[in-house]
């Protein structure tokens, strides 16, 4: 059992597993929960532990056959997605952390891949990731930098994996002007605009409908409330996450709400103008920040 690296501000704690992917444990405030822990048994590398959040790098979601083209050369991704033939959501989440920097309320974890022949069917490039967490009475703020540290040019993306409590009433409300129907193989099929049951622009129950796609032309602000127990929360997100993915399992007692920087199998997609994935040169870095809000209401 890794150890919970605990940060507090005032009544509100923070629990981090740096051995476990980078993750958070949980983010609490008296008997509430903003963030629910959750054994996810397809996340084989999680070991059985729940966690509520973590990294997503160095590309976000599914990998279609777990293999992608870049520059002219296939590269063949190791399966890590418990049932399907898939690698799903980088490595990041299936590696050790270092603890880099902490005080009461604040903490930067490190990640250095490096593209051994080990480590190359996680991800074939070498990178270095820090994530960083600011822990404060009415929020947390996330910050995620990737530097590719490898002698080639290579494609990445990034973002964060949250789990919210679906109890008490959720209400969740967010403006983007598409969305990605999924095929069979749960990999993007078409776009089309986010209207009628697609759409949250207005806050709406979340209900029970199973979704699991992929918004495009997010605004960058989502919005969840907890009408029963008095709590909302804003989640906003830099230019740079612009993607977001909602998750909505039936009978489940929590949402996946994932801002990302790319499409789901973005890395297939280089003829889709804003797939989401950036080309960094060797020393080139890419930034993501995501704020979440705490209010009464």
């Amino acid at each position: 059992m890794s150890s919970t690296l605990e940060l507090y501000a005032g009544e509100t704690a923070l629990g981090l597993l740096p051995d476990v992917g980078g993750s958070i444990a949980y983010w609490r405030s008296g008997d509430m929960e903003f963030l629910r822990p959750v054994t996810d048994p397809h996340l084989v590398a999680q070991h059985g532990r729940a966690v509520a959040g973590y990294p997503l790098v160095p590309f976000s979601n599914r990998v279609a056959g777990d293999h992608f083209r870049f520059e002219g050369v296939d590269y063949h991704l190791a399966p890590s997605f418990a049932g399907e033939n898939c690698a799903i959501h980088g490595n990041g989440w299936q590696r050790r952390w270092r603890i880099d920097m902490l005080s009461d309320s604040s903490a930067t974890l490190t990640l250095e891949h490096t593209a051994t022949r080990e480590l190359a069917p996680q991800w074939p490039f070498s990178y270095r990731a820090q994530l960083r967490y600011d822990l404060r009475e009415a929020g947390l703020s996330i910050g995620l930098l990737l530097e590719n540290t490898d002698t080639r040019d290579q494609p990445v993306g990034m973002g964060f994996h949250p789990y919210f409590p679906r109890h008490d009433g959720l209400k969740l409300g967010f403006a983007a002007s598409s969305v990605w129907t999924n095929g069979p193989d749960h990999m993007p099929a078409l776009r089309i605009p986010a209207e009628g049951p697609w759409s949250f622009a207005h806050m709406r129950d979340v209900g029970q409908a199973a979704i699991d796609n992929c918004y495009g032309g997010w605004s960058g602000s989502a919005f969840l409330r907890w009408p029963r127990r008095g709590y909302a929360l804003t989640v906003e997100a830099s230019p740079e996450l612009r993607h977001l993915v909602l998750f909505t399992p039936p009978a489940h007692p929590y949402i996946g709400l994932e801002p990302v920087s790319n499409m789901n199998d973005g890395l297939n997609r280089p003829g889709i103008a804003d797939a989401g994935m950036r080309v960094l040169a060797p020393g080139q870095k890419m930034e993501g920040h995501i704020r979440m809000t705490v209010a009464r209401c």
